[in-house]
């Protein structure tokens, strides 16, 4: 018995060690140019159907427009909506974007 539960903790400290270690790798910022992230918002926007109207620079901010296309059903086009791109120190902080745009935008903006 007294041999048992060493042998018991020991398996039970091998299972645990790596299940701690999940999620605790290095955080990487990638420096972006407000050019190159202008670009990449107008692309992940037509090619998720929206229509872009205008870009407009506010100070250092990008604010861009843009509406949902009428995606070939002839139902007319969708309202208005606007997203800031801001850079804030060596980082790009896009504001009031939908999730779904966010998402595609980060993933074109790190490969």
């Amino acid at each position: 018995m007294k041999r048992v539960i060493p042998i018991v903790l020991a398996l039970a400290a091998v299972a645990v060690v790596p299940l701690a270690a999940q999620g605790h790798g290095p955080k990487r910022e990638f420096v972006i140019e407000p050019n190159r992230a202008r670009s990449v918002t107008r692309e992940v926007l037509v090619r998720q159907g929206f229509e872009v109207v205008r870009i407009e620079t506010v100070g250092s901010d990008q604010v861009v427009y843009y509406r949902r296309g009428n995606m070939g059903r002839g139902k007319g086009k969708g309202p208005m909506a606007k997203m800031i791109i801001r850079r804030v120190e060596n980082r790009i902080v896009f504001i009031d974007t939908p999730d779904a745009i966010l998402l595609d935008i980060n993933v074109r903006l790190k490969l």
